[in-house]
């Protein structure tokens, strides 16, 4: 896949681009599809379950200009039959090229582990000819062999969760740090007579905080304006509150980080979705702030339908 001409200083020749080229195999059961998925929020264009021959086709498309691909993964493992068999003289024709960066990565998991998660999702394995899982197992566990040995990063699934191997893919292998893998955290307000939220993980429902409906000089005003803010927060229910949610909150986020989670939503509901909710949310996410593991927005959804509702 070399051209002729003069090599510029990476090794490319003038019309050339250097594509970065990640080939996703291993073991049936071992993480694959996560794996790919991680690339593919990383910003790599993927491929999924391609055949040896047709890596060799795309890389060669991926090295013109017009292509705009400068970094890629696919998959593939023995759901290709014979094809795959071709695969580690591809490699060896890939790792000749003067434009491509290649790295294969190979996923193996232990016999317990791949038998529990085929147990787990009831699919066949690709070699289960006679439909004896661990037979397919040990069958591919020998064919892969040599692979593994050509393999430049293995890693082993099998205490991993698939967040866990999305997590740690992004970090050691796309080189995503900290901040890029902090959680989404949306913090969204509501009013349970408009109907609760369907995109909500966690749902605090803070309808047994002082009301400020009630009270006429409040009524206009939103759970932001301090007014309103001491009025929610006084008496000491509020106080208990927040004592409890907070280190709940301390507890839950870096164990949905640590669990590859990217992003959480979490509903905070009073009556109309005005007063109470946006207090709380507010101080939720002054609380949240000083947390360097989550990125955080806030939304408001029913702050409006109070006054057109009014207006009715």
């Amino acid at each position: 896949m070399s051209q002729d001409g003069a090599q510029g200083g990476d090794g490319s020749g003038p019309g050339e681009k250097r594509v970065e080229l990640v080939v996703i195999t291993g073991y049936s059961g071992a993480g694959k599809s996560e794996a790919i998925a991680a690339f593919e929020d990383g910003g790599y264009f993927c491929v999924d379950n391609l055949p040896p021959r047709m890596i060799d086709g795309l890389g060669e498309l991926f090295q013109h200009e017009g292509s705009g691909v400068e970094k890629a993964a696919v998959v593939t493992d023995v759901r290709g039959g014979e094809y795959f068999e071709d695969l580690l003289a591809v490699l060896d024709e890939l790792e000749a090229s003067e434009a491509l960066d290649l790295k294969v990565v190979f996923l193996e998991a232990d016999e317990e582990a791949l038998l529990h998660r085929y147990k787990e999702t009831r699919r066949r394995h690709p070699l289960a000819r006679s439909g004896r899982i661990v037979d397919g197992i040990r069958e591919e566990r020998e064919r892969l062999g040599p692979l593994r040995e050509r393999a430049d990063v293995v890693i082993d699934t099998s205490a991993l969760t698939g967040g866990a191997l999305r997590r740690r893919i992004a970090i050691e292998l796309i080189g995503r740090d900290t901040r890029e893998n902090q959680l989404a955290l949306t913090i969204l307000t509501f009013g349970f007579k408009n109907g609760p939220p369907l995109d909500a993980d966690l749902t605090l429902d803070v309808r047994f905080l002082p009301n400020p409906h009630y009270v006429d000089d409040l009524r206009p005003l939103t759970g932001l304006d301090e007014p309103v803010r001491e009025y929610v927060e006084s008496g000491t229910q509020a106080g208990e509150f927040y004592g409890r949610l907070m280190p709940l909150l301390d507890f839950l986020l870096p164990a949905y980080v640590a669990e590859g989670k990217q992003h959480l939503t979490i509903a905070v509901g009073c009556t109309g979705g005005r007063h109470r909710s946006l207090t709380v949310a507010d101080r939720i996410r002054r609380e949240l702030t000083r947390r360097d593991d989550v990125k955080i927005r806030l939304v408001h959804r029913d702050v409006e339908l109070e006054p057109r509702a009014a207006a009715r």
